[in-house]
């Protein structure tokens, strides 16, 4: 029989010390539930749970995810007022408080961290100061941010904390986890349109599990993912998280400062401050669709961690996901000397220029 499948059950008390570990990862005392499934379940349960119908909610849109939380909250019966900026760019602590002051029966807010598909992050600290100060709720979608930057999720009065395994981490898609301060389970109980009975329900979790002291699991766990998931908290405690962090922002560093000395392409998100730790997207120019250059790079090295943009962005934009694992120089050069090969460019100034940068974060 396969190890992966005689392997025996895993513990109340072991998926309890998996949920400690993610406390830790976020620097949170909050509660935190581990859910089985992909992010979007804890994401899609936070909004149904905290989204009052009638009530007002703010939902900042850099990307293809705060659109899909509008349409969220929409189906809630939450009038939505949206704050939309370029995906090649971030919105500002000054913008959300000007939304928040033209609009103050706001109560509720939704934001990315950071978008993997654009390639583009937000200060998250100065938009949740103003949030705060406004006296809403704050629901971060931290999934493709956990582990590249830093995550403040107490200090910085993060609400709903949504994270995933499956980027950063260098874990599994399949179980997600969102941390539920003690404001948010006020909200959450008291909407009476809150999910009861349902997979979507932090109550239920938070009655059947986290209030009865843990001890008994309300239904069998995805055993290999959360042992899976264990495996990379433990693998980030032995690293060190600033190192983690560091190789995230070393990769992203990297990758811009080569394709900048290549010159063929040029970032999606121009703005160093703006980018993303765990992708570096790109622009791809007139005549070179991102479709055909990312199946050509595949082409030359098969390992590469490239795609082409998403939706309308599939023609323009190039991205290229540098975390977990693919946080490396081999990423990064790989990447560099396999565009250079399409493009006719001499790769030797960019993988300099990569080499340079890297050592320079990790200065």
């Amino acid at each position: 029989m396969s190890p992966f499948l005689d392997l025996p059950p895993l513990t109340a008390a072991g998926f309890a010390a998996i949920e400690d570990q993610v406390a830790a990862l976020l620097h949170t005392t909050a509660d935190v539930i581990v859910t089985q499934g992909e992010a979007l379940l804890p994401l899609e349960a936070a909004i149904r749970g905290a989204a009052h119908p009638g009530s007002t909610a703010l939902n900042i849109v850099t990307g293809p995810y705060g659109q899909t939380f509008g349409n969220w909250l929409r189906d809630c019966g939450v009038t939505v007022v949206d704050l939309a900026v370029p995906f090649d760019s971030a919105v500002t602590a000054e913008q959300v408080a000007a939304a928040l002051r033209e609009n103050p029966a706001i109560d509720f807010v939704s934001l990315v961290h950071a978008e993997a598909a654009t390639g583009n992050t937000n200060p998250v600290a100065g938009i949740a100061a103003v949030v705060r100060e406004h006296g809403a709720l704050l629901m971060l979608d931290a999934v493709a941010s956990v582990a590249a930057e830093p995550l403040l999720t107490d200090a910085w009065g993060v609400d709903l904390c949504v994270i995933g395994g499956q980027k950063a981490m260098g874990g599994p898609a399949g179980v997600s986890a969102v941390s539920v301060s003690d404001r948010a389970w006020e909200r959450i109980a008291a909407n009476p349109a809150a999910p009861r009975r349902s997979y979507l329900s932090l109550l239920d979790w938070k009655e059947r599990w986290t209030d009865a002291g843990r001890t008994v699991l309300p239904h069998a766990p995805a055993q290999l993912e959360m042992l899976a998931l264990g495996a990379c908290l433990d693998r980030i405690g032995a690293d060190g998280l600033p190192v983690v962090i560091a190789r995230h922002r070393a990769a992203s560093a990297a990758t811009r400062a080569g394709v900048r000395a290549l010159a063929a392409l040029t970032p999606f998100v121009p703005e160093d401050a703006h980018a993303a730790p765990v992708a570096t997207t790109l622009r791809t120019p007139d005549g070179l669709p991102a479709t055909a250059l990312a199946a050509e790079l595949l082409r030359l090295d098969p390992t590469l961690p490239v795609q082409p943009g998403g939706g309308a962005l599939a023609t323009t934009m190039l991205r290229l996901n540098h975390y977990g694992p693919a946080a490396s120089p081999a990423t990064v050069q790989g990447f560099l000397t396999a565009l250079a090969t399409v493009t006719g460019t001499d790769a030797g100034p960019a993988l300099a220029a990569a080499e340079a940068a890297w050592a320079d974060v990790l200065a």
